[in-house]
């Protein structure tokens, strides 16, 4: 079937089960995978400042809305960068000026590691060692407090965080008024972040699924269970992998931009229970692989990397 789900979050808004992910998609075809996902049914386009494609987006969405797509009818996340953290309405401005829009439905704290406002590089500073960065004098925690403050603008319907861990939300809702709406965090049967899924459930935190393929050339398409199981629907070992997350309660951001295969990715199967069992005992026999840990030189608390 089409992914026409949603859940709901702790707002009350709903948030389409699939999303369109953009980082790493190349420039010159990012309008038209945006502007192709929107009228072919995708309703959920997932950005941030810092993949530097936010224009193209914005061209993507703009082509869409003319063609009778109606903005309301579209869930847009972007995501506030790390050397923003102490200016995040300045970062959400140039993301909102970049799409063309006057409102995200969500914004996230990319990663919840502060980097140097004024050092050499406006993404990615680093010391003269080559080590990255960091703004020791600021906090995450005081970040999540300027984003509460953006809800009241009206320019933010939603404000979540990414890349949490159990640790780094625990330290986090001890200060926090406002519960983060959504964690998004890479997700696949080889990470399954069982206790920050748990956790988040528990919290009312929705899960939002990046990476959910895997890496480039991911070993995800090659295991034989996830093969098996796609055989038995007659479907792609993507679309299994999507809708394991889908039955995890999950949003799902894959990532595209060729045509078919972003249609092909708007596609869900109903996986059966020991289906979903046996999805969930592959990294026991696999071992866990993260593909995404950015060398910020910050313990990000996750499990698997300490």
């Amino acid at each position: 079937m089409a992914a026409t789900k949603f859940f709901k979050l702790n707002t009350g808004a709903l948030i389409p089960a699939i999303g369109l992910g953009t980082w790493q998609s190349p420039p010159g075809e990012v309008k038209r995978a945006v502007s192709h996902a929107l009228q072919v049914g995708y309703r959920h386009i997932d950005c941030a400042w810092v993949y530097g494609n936010e224009d193209e987006v914005g061209q993507g969405l703009k082509e869409a809305f003319a063609a009778g797509v109606k903005r309301e009818d579209v869930f847009i996340t972007t995501k506030l960068w790390c050397t923003y953290h102490s200016r995040a309405e300045e970062n959400l401005e140039k993301s909102l000026k970049s799409l063309g829009v006057d409102y995200v439905d969500l914004y996230l704290m990319h990663w919840p590691c502060p980097m140097n406002p004024h050092g050499n590089d406006p993404k990615f500073p680093k010391l003269p060692d080559g080590t990255r960065d960091l703004d020791k004098s600021w906090t995450h925690i005081q970040t999540w407090l300027g984003l509460e403050k953006l809800l009241q603008t009206g320019k933010v319907k939603a404000i979540g965080v990414s890349n949490y861990s159990v640790k780094f939300l625990e330290e986090l809702l001890q200060h926090a008024t406002i519960t983060p709406a959504v964690n998004q965090i890479e997700n696949h049967p080889y990470l399954p972040q069982q206790e920050i899924v748990d956790f988040c459930k528990n919290k009312g935190i929705h899960i939002s699924a990046y990476s959910p393929l895997g890496s480039t050339g991911s070993p995800l398409f090659k295991d034989d269970v996830i093969q098996s199981i796609a055989s038995k629907h007659s479907v792609s070992v993507g679309t299994i992998l999507l809708s394991y997350h889908v039955a995890r309660g999950s949003s799902v951001l894959p990532k595209s931009v060729t045509p078919s295969r972003i249609e092909e990715n708007f596609k869900i199967v109903d996986l059966k229970e020991e289906e979903m069992k046996e999805l969930e005992a592959i990294h026991k026999n696999k071992g866990l692989s993260r593909f995404v840990y950015p060398a910020f030189g910050v313990n990000f608390g996750f499990p698997d990397k300490q």
